[in-house]
């Protein structure tokens, strides 16, 4: 499978069609490993997720209304597509500018520019966040002066908010059900970005082990949409 071009997006409206999961996935798993993977020169490392942090059996499947995610909040009506301004994590006190990110001249995803480390990326190649569907965001771990937006990303819990305000004034609040790190050779693209029926985020950095100057695997947030403000 192979991508074809840069996807589109912007403030002129919802110009193109929603990439399936595989596309996503394929471009993802390989795109986050162009970023370079960070420095790894940390000792320490960036956090990994707890075994605990894994999405509940039941909330790999379908959408619920906070089913595996200890929330018993209705999930609010999906948003129409707008482009995206900012992320917070406030459990993390990451508060980021989101800038759009599609695929390059060589196909890979565009990674946010390493030079500025508090910058995410939103993928245009799939829906905007609190759009029905998965919404990604991505972003670096770290790089070679030290830790980047995204270097706490595997502490995240259940039941944390991700909060992406949206250019239509609008901020999507998403509640964590899961957090999983996933080695980039066995990337579970369908799990990860099939479409739930309702408004879904997926939040991606680098993780796992450091090998021969690359993270092997990818640090995976599931949220799902709980709230419009």
């Amino acid at each position: 499978m192979s991508a074809s071009g840069p996807a589109e997006g912007g403030e002129s409206g919802h110009q193109r069609k929603s990439a399936p999961w595989g596309v996503i996935a394929l471009v993802l798993l390989t795109g986050l490993a162009l970023v370079r993977n960070g420095s790894g020169e940390s000792p320490v490392g960036p956090p990994q997720p707890a075994k605990a942090a894994a999405p509940a059996p039941d909330s790999r499947s379908g959408p619920g209304s906070g089913s595996g995610s200890g929330s018993s909040v209705s999930a609010p009506d999906p948003l129409p597509y707008s482009a995206v301004e900012r992320v917070r994590i406030p459990a993390l006190q990451i508060d980021a500018p989101v800038i759009p990110v599609g695929l390059d001249t060589s196909g890979w995803v565009a990674a946010p520019p390493p030079e500025d480390p508090n910058l995410a990326g939103w993928f245009t190649g799939a829906v905007s966040p609190g759009e029905k569907g998965t919404a990604v965001i991505v972003g670096h771990v770290d790089n070679h002066e030290g830790p980047a937006v995204f270097y706490g990303l595997g502490a995240l819990g259940k039941g944390h908010h991700v909060e992406v305000r949206r250019q239509d004034g609008r901020t999507a609040v998403f509640e964590v059900y899961g957090n999983e790190v996933f080695d980039k050779a066995h990337f579970p693209g369908d799990r990860v970005y099939g479409n739930k029926g309702a408004p879904e985020l997926r939040v991606i950095t680098c993780g796992g082990e450091f090998v021969d100057g690359n993270y092997a695997g990818n640090v995976v947030v599931f949220a799902r949409m709980v709230a419009v403000r």
